[in-house]
């Protein structure tokens, strides 16, 4: 299976591997090797460039993992953010229902409620797979709880689900050190938790993942508005709507699509970060609209934007753009007694939300999947700027003049680009290494050059090599970027 195949390079090359390995793991724990840590660092350097420079008013902050009870009560967190977990009456077993149910009867359940999760598993006749008991659904919270302190002073604490809660934390004071100005943009990149019951399909669902997510807060009344949408508005969107479902993926402009101008201006963005700074291939991303079940109850617009992803049966979530209004804000104003209204030319107001949310492990997933080939040789396209290494610097041979010259280029390059040296083994087995972990770029030092300065330059993905100056390098590699 690909998904097997692609595992196997993400562990023998350092990009994945289990956490706490040596104690064979835990399910929904994952570490990242040397070349994963490169290529998630690279990722979201990517995402921070193309999203904070929409607007100088977008800034990123970071804030704690660890919350109070009370963050999470205004949020909704403690009564609502559970997962059905079906148990077996006989040996104990415990499953996550939706998966269990889509896996063997091919039912969506999303939107269900515990009723009817329960009566889908009796009416089709569902049995524990471990023993063939009976099951039963229940909610089950998904986030981790802790103590903080200790005797009477213990505080009830949790690890925040989602990054979400730091910057509507962070608002109020965020907007008085800014001046008071609106949209304000609030991006987090880091770490969240959620207590997952069977965490599957290895990389995409985790109990420990990293997200990057951009809130905007804004004034309401101006939502079908945006300064620069008229740079977007023809823009084709790749679009599957409610009315779509069971058809074809439509294109449709910006401008002709019944969205308000502020939120169409962000999915505009988003489809451009995917296909044009990523530069993935345009018929593997599409927008996917939520109907009321699906979507959560203060989301009132809510899309999902997902890459076709072979090792994982097909389209998949990789974020979602949420307009969240003012749950949140108004949530924390009434249990924490602040007050959230902010005036803004006279007019006060609690801002609304539009949430930009991307799982930053899942979209690695997808770069390493959509990237994967396998032919006469095996092969990660990832997008150059992504890529662990842009170029790889050989000296043909381990001969003291050729490697001595080899690292005169890889330090000539090493301060402008994410460079690897490497002198060990056959010049094609050095190749076809970097072709596996995704190396765009391979330069060769040979005899030749130290006759006349050039060396030779191989492309990943065509395998084509061509005669390049030294002194052009750095020039060249700048244009292929």
């Amino acid at each position: 299976m690909k998904s097997e195949e692609i595992m196997d390079i993400c562990m023998r090359r350092g990009f994945l591997f289990p956490s706490a390995e040596i104690y064979r793991g835990v399910a929904g724990l994952w570490d990242y090797g040397p070349l994963g840590t490169r290529m998630k660092n690279s990722w979201e350097n990517s995402w921070r460039k193309h999203f904070l420079s929409l607007s100088p008013n977008f800034h990123e902050i970071s804030t704690t993992n660890i919350l109070p009870r009370e963050v999470f009560e205004a949020s909704g967190h403690l009564e609502s953010f559970n997962d059905a977990l079906a148990e077996c009456s006989s040996c104990h077993s415990r499953f996550k229902a939706d998966q269990l149910i889509e896996e063997n009867l091919k039912i969506s359940s999303e939107g269900m409620n515990l009723e009817e999760i329960n009566e889908v598993m009796r009416d089709n006749n569902l049995k524990c797979p471990q023993c063939g008991g009976s099951l039963s659904a229940k909610f089950f919270n998904l986030m981790f709880k802790l103590e903080l302190g200790a005797g009477e002073s213990t505080k009830e604490a949790y690890l925040r689900p989602e990054t979400a809660q730091g910057a509507y934390l962070a608002f109020k004071r965020s907007f008085k050190t800014l001046r008071n100005k609106l949209p304000l943009g609030l991006a987090i990149i880091g770490k969240a938790f959620r207590n997952e019951i069977s965490p599957r399909q290895g990389f995409y669902r985790l109990r420990e993942f990293h997200q990057a997510e951009l809130q905007i807060f804004f004034d309401p009344d101006r939502v079908n508005e945006h300064e620069d949408f008229e740079s977007v508005k023809d823009k084709k969107l790749r679009i599957y709507s409610i009315e779509d479902r069971g058809k074809e993926i439509r294109e449709v402009k910006c401008k002709d699509l019944d969205l308000p101008k502020f939120y169409l201006y962000y999915m505009a963005k988003i489809q451009d970060f995917y296909l044009e700074t990523l530069k993935l291939p345009r018929e593997m991303f599409r927008f996917r609209e939520l109907d009321e079940k699906e979507k959560a109850f203060y989301n009132k617009i809510h899309w999902d934007f997902e890459l076709n992803i072979e090792s994982l049966g097909g389209f998949k979530e990789m974020g979602g753009i949420h307009y969240r209004t003012d749950h949140d804000l108004s949530g924390h104003q009434k249990i924490s007694k602040e007050n959230l209204m902010i005036n803004v030319d006279g007019k006060k107001f609690i801002p609304h939300v539009l949430e930009l949310s991307f799982g930053g492990d899942r979209n690695l997933w997808a770069l390493l999947d959509l990237g994967y080939e396998k032919k006469e040789r095996t092969v990660l396209k990832l997008p150059k700027i992504v890529a662990p290494y842009y170029c790889a610097v050989f000296p043909l041979m381990k001969k003291e003049e050729l490697i001595k010259k080899a690292k005169e280029v890889y330090k000539l390059l090493s301060n402008e680009f994410s460079i690897m040296y490497d002198d060990t083994g056959s010049i094609g087995k050095r190749y076809r290494r970097q072709d596996e972990v995704g190396t765009p770029y391979c330069i060769t030092i040979d005899y030749d050059t130290l006759d006349d300065d050039t060396v030779t330059l191989r492309d990943r993905d065509s395998m084509e090599q061509e005669r390049i100056r030294i002194d052009k390098i750095m020039e060249i590699l700048n244009e292929k970027a």
